[in-house]
Order: structure tokens, then C-alpha cells, then sequence
């Protein structure tokens, strides 16, 4: 056990020492004043005083002086220990039972028109999943980190929020914009890839890992992986890709391109207005079991007073009721 404020042992100690004191001092005085006369003369008193009841009572007096001076004290630093706050210590180790899903965004200009419209996907994809870990990624001609893996949906849903809001271009540099352009070339989709496979943590730990992935495959310029190489490096870290296609039927090369690298990692390509898309890609998310993360361990200190609070009732109780008996 604990103690929160332990200086209020050293107050209720020196409540009982002054109270003893004060005591001590009445007693005194009384005595002085009974030796000096003032008191009433009882004849033969010296006789009564041999006699054995007179010496039971007063034995059973002193007994309960005693007592009530022992109690008085106990409770008191009783008292003090319940105002010092008892406390015991635990130390837990969370465990988080989910899987981690990287959201990743092509924010190029060939995507303006449907970004907000992936975001929204995005949206109703966080409504469908319970304790999975959320993180959002995006680029252009280099990515960007927008939050880590998290399970705090209420700071995701702000975040894809913001970033919809971004696409308003009300600001001189749009959220989007930020750290997206660092780079030569546009759209460079293999980078993307490998920099939202960069972004789980705990890589030795075998978890449930898939990437959300949304473009139109309209590279720009010179990568420095291509979407083969990127795909092959997420299937060697166990993550599953899901692409959201925005042209999906329409242009047939990039779709099969997107697709077979989707599926080289164990994944699938979908279309963005597809009506079953979201659905789909949260089953096939949820198909994979859901695997222990453990935290780092946390040392938790909790007001412990139960016990305290029991054992000063008791002595109150005892307190008044040996006063009463003594009827002082």
C-alpha cells in the first residue's frame, strides 16, 4: 500500500499527541484541586475504598478509561490514513485484438475530380469496422504521412474530414498539396504503394495487414519502384492490397495492370462506384483473423480506502459506545 498524501499521517499523529496532552493537563489540575480541599470529605472513605466491589468498579473504570484513550487514538491515525489516500499499484499490459489497414490516396491532379469521392469511401468503410487500426497515406509525386495506424475513429473521421475539406481549395496551399510535390513527376503509383507498405508497425509480429489502395494508374514520370516491384514487396510483408479504381472498365490496360497487382498480394481491385465495394472489401478485411498487439506495459494507481473506511467506522463505533458505557 500506498499513501497519496502521507503528511497527513504526520497531522493526525499530532491531533493524538495534543489531544493526549490536554489530557494529561485537565488530569493534573483535577488532581491539584482535589488535593487542596475543594473536593467533598466522605468519612471512612479509606474503608470503602478496601472493599472488593469498590476495587472491581474501580479496575473496570480505568479498563475503560484506557479504552477509550486506545480507541480515540487508533481512530485518529485511522482517520489520518483514510485522508492520506490509500493507494495500490497494478501493472497492466493492454492487448489490442484487430487488424491494420493503411488508407492510401493518389492525390494527383488526374484524381481531383473523385478524391473526395474515395474519401467519402474511405468514410463508410471506417462506420464498418470495430477496433481495426486506421492509418491514412498519400502522394503524388512523393507521400506523405497523414496519421498513423490508430484505433481512435473519432481523430480519423476528423482527419478525412479536413483532408475532404482540402479539396474545397480554400486555403493558398491545400492540405493535399503538402509534402505531395517534393519530387519529380506525378502520380508515381509504385512509390505510393511502397510507402503505405512502410507504414505498419510491429513488422515481426504476424497481424492481419492490408493496404486500401485508390488510384487511376496514370503514372507521370520515372518511379523509383514500379507498381510490380511495390506489389511484390507488400506480398513479402503479408500485406494484402484492395485498389479502388476510379476508371475501373474504362481503360482496360491500367485496370488489368492495377488488378494484377492487387491480386499478387493476395488482394483484389474493385470499382470505385461499384455497389458492392465497400461491403466487399470489409469482408474480405474481416476474412483474415484478428491478431493480439500488446502495448507497452502501463502502472495503474488507484484510491484504494475501502478497507480504511471500514476499520474507522468500527472504531467510531466502539469510540461511542465505550463513552457511553463509561458515561462520561
Amino acid at each position: 500500500m500506498a499513501l497519496a498524501n502521507v503528511w497527513m499521517l504526520g497531522v493526525a499523529g499530532a491531533v493524538v499527541l495534543a489531544a493526549l496532552t490536554i489530557g494529561l493537563v485537565v488530569g493534573l489540575r483535577r488532581r491539584g484541586r482535589s488535593r487542596g480541599g475543594e473536593t467533598a470529605r466522605i468519612a471512612r472513605a479509606e474503608r470503602l475504598r478496601t472493599l472488593p466491589t469498590f476495587r472491581r468498579a474501580l479496575a473496570r473504570r480505568a479498563v475503560a478509561l484506557s479504552g477509550i484513550l486506545a480507541l480515540g487514538a487508533l481512530t485518529a491515525l485511522v482517520a489520518g490514513v483514510v485522508a492520506a489516500r490509500p493507494m495500490s499499484v497494478q501493472t497492466i499490459q493492454p492487448v489490442n485484438t484487430s487488424r491494420d489497414i493503411m488508407l492510401c490516396l493518389d492525390v494527383s491532379g488526374s484524381m481531383t475530380e473523385v478524391d473526395v469521392e474515395v474519401l467519402t469511401v474511405f468514410d463508410e468503410l471506417l462506420e464498418s469496422f470495430e477496433g481495426e487500426r486506421i492509418g491514412l497515406t498519400i502522394f503524388n509525386s512523393s507521400p506523405v504521412q497523414i496519421f498513423p495506424l490508430t484505433d481512435d475513429y473519432d481523430f480519423v473521421e476528423k482527419h478525412l474530414q479536413s483532408m475532404i475539406e482540402s479539396f474545397d481549395y480554400g486555403a493558398a496551399v491545400p492540405e493535399h498539396w503538402l509534402g505531395t510535390l517534393n519530387g519529380d513527376g506525378a502520380s508515381l503509383i509504385g512509390d505510393g504503394l511502397a510507402a503505405c507498405t512502410m507504414g505498419f508497425d510491429n513488422p515481426d509480429d504476424e497481424r492481419s495487414r492490408s493496404v486500401i489502395f485508390a488510384t487511376d494508374n496514370e503514372i507521370n514520370g520515372a518511379s523509383i519502384v514500379t507498381l510490380d516491384e511495390a506489389a511484390a514487396y507488400a506480398a513479402s510483408k503479408g500485406v494484402r492490397v484492395f485498389a479502388l479504381n476510379p476508371v475501373q472498365g474504362k481503360d482496360t490496360d491500367v485496370s488489368a495492370e492495377l488488378s494484377d497487382a492487387a491480386e499478387a498480394t493476395g488482394g483484389a481491385a474493385y470499382g470505385l462506384r461499384d455497389t458492392t465495394t465497400v461491403s466487399d472489401i470489409v469482408t474480405q478485411v474481416q476474412e483474415q483473423e484478428a491478431s493480439e498487439l500488446r502495448a507497452e506495459a502501463q502502472v495503474l494507481w488507484t484510491d484504494s480506502p475501502n478497507l480504511w473506511i471500514a476499520l474507522l467506522s468500527i472504531g467510531l463505533l466502539c469510540f461511542v459506545v465505550v463513552l457511553w458505557r463509561v458515561r462520561l
